[in-house]
């Protein structure tokens, strides 16, 4: 089993309503096995909702609005989809602050990017599934 961001499969759950539907991500899933997971609403989060970046140890949107609660859950609930399902793999957004792989934005609203994962794709990778962005396809 593959999780995949939701985003990613053309359904329009990101903060802005909008999706990043990717075709290498629906190329790679054909015939494979496969759940879209969007980590920010399974956490309790609208859609559309105010963008968010982690500052520190916290994820808080652009209006200092702290959201750590939220995407602490929508990690935990994929997590569990991954135990249930027995996924072993991950292919999530880049850069955002749940599934971010590899790189994150820093906090600032800048674009400014660091070296870091998302919340979610840090419960994955605990757990060893292979986390992947759509940039690693």
């Amino acid at each position: 089993m593959i999780l995949v961001s939701s985003c990613l499969v053309g359904l329009g759950c990101r903060f802005d309503g909008t999706d990043k539907k990717t075709d290498a991500v629906l190329k790679y899933l054909e015939g494979k096995s496969w759940m879209p997971v969007c980590p920010e609403q399974m956490g309790g989060l609208s859609t559309p909702r105010q963008p968010a970046e982690i500052r520190r140890d916290r994820i808080m949107t652009k209006d200092g609005v702290d959201v750590t609660a939220q995407f602490v859950r929508g990690a935990d609930e994929v997590a569990r989809l991954a135990r249930l399902t027995g996924a072993d793999e991950a292919i999530l957004k880049s850069r955002s602050p749940s599934c971010g792989c590899k790189k994150i934005y820093d906090g600032t609203f800048s674009g400014t990017l660091i070296d870091g994962d998302g919340l979610t794709t840090r419960a994955l990778k605990k757990m060893n599934v292979n986390v992947r962005s759509e940039e690693d396809l």
